[in-house]
Order: C-alpha cells, then sequence, then structure tokens
C-alpha cells in the first residue's frame, strides 16, 4: 500500500468513528449544549463538513496550480518532515479559535450533516486518484493556522481534526445533564 492509500485509510477510519460517535442521537441530544459557548453535536458536525471541504478544495486547487504552472503557494516548506501533531504543538494556541469559513452557522439536522461529510471521503479519495504520479510533499496547500501544510500532512491533519472533535462529542456525551435517549 502506497503513502497516499494509507494515509486515506486512516482518514477513512477516523471518519467512520467520528460518524459513529455522532450518530443514533435524538434531536434534542444533538442539539444539547451545557453552555452557550460549548458547540453541540451538530455544531461539531457541521464544522467538520466546512473544514474539511475548505481544505480538500484548497489542495485540488493546488493541484490544479501546478498542473497549469500557475502554483497557489510559494515559499519556505518551514513543516518539512514533521508529522502533523508536532504541527500543531507548534502553531496553535491551548483553545484555539476555528476560523469563520469553518464556523458552524446552518444549524439543522445532524444527519444531514453527518451525510455531508460522508461524502467528504468520496471527494477526498477522488482527489487523491487525480494527485498520481505528483510528490505528495511538493502540493502543499497552507493551513489558516498553522502555516504551510503538504498532502502528507494535510491528510494526517484530517485524522488528527475528526480524532479531536469524537473526543469533543464523546465529552459532551458523557455529560451528567446529557439529554437521555426516549
Amino acid at each position: 500500500m502506497d503513502k497516499r492509500q494509507s494515509l486515506l485509510k486512516s482518514v477513512a477510519l477516523a471518519r467512520h468513528q467520528f460518524i459513529q460517535a455522532a450518530s443514533g442521537l435524538t434531536y434534542e441530544q444533538s442539539q444539547f449544549k451545557p453552555t452557550p459557548d460549548v458547540w453541540s453535536v451538530v455544531d461539531n458536525v457541521e464544522h467538520m463538513v466546512w473544514a474539511e471541504m475548505g481544505g480538500i478544495n484548497g489542495i485540488w486547487k493546488t493541484l490544479d496550480g501546478i498542473r497549469n504552472k500557475k502554483p497557489i503557494w510559494t515559499g519556505e516548506a518551514i513543516h518539512h518532515g514533521l508529522p502533523i501533531e508536532k504541527i500543531i504543538e507548534k502553531t496553535w494556541k491551548e483553545k484555539e479559535q476555528v476560523p469563520e469559513i469553518a464556523k458552524p452557522r446552518w444549524g439543522g439536522s445532524v444527519d444531514y450533516w453527518i451525510e455531508a461529510l460522508a461524502n467528504c471521503q468520496n471527494m477526498l479519495e477522488a482527489l487523491c486518484d487525480e494527485m498520481d504520479g505528483y510528490d505528495l510533499e511538493q502540493i502543499i496547500y497552507p493551513h489558516i493556522i498553522s502555516g504551510p501544510l503538504n498532502v502528507v500532512q494535510r491528510l494526517e491533519f484530517l485524522r488528527f481534526h475528526l480524532n479531536r472533535h469524537q473526543r469533543q462529542i464523546e465529552n459532551l456525551k458523557s455529560l451528567p445533564d446529557f439529554p437521555l435517549a426516549r
């Protein structure tokens, strides 16, 4: 299995586990917020959709730029060779602020957002097929907080991000005042 397939598999597993954590909830459970500043389950899932759509689109734009000799990004690959966990440790604050573009804003049914997130995997796989023959470390699209990340780091980020928000959902579900299923 090549690096691309291995990374895709790790993202698919993280996506599946995230979706499992967010699935099977009542409306009240999916909307539950212990305090106004804490995201509900539906907020977490919607955020993941916006974040992934932006990242996947950015990588695709970057690949198109490389193909057409009009690169999206040029500069020093300051995180070259680093795993995403080290990059996040270096670049994120303890309580990082979500970029406006990735903030939950529509709300609605958690089932809608789960379906949208599941479909991000199809787009990601199609994108990875398009990268066949390209050096994944040379396709660099900046992350809004962490700066320039290559495709390997971007795929690691997707896994990391899904795991991070899965923990947030599991923490919500473990609160004593989380609504009971009916």
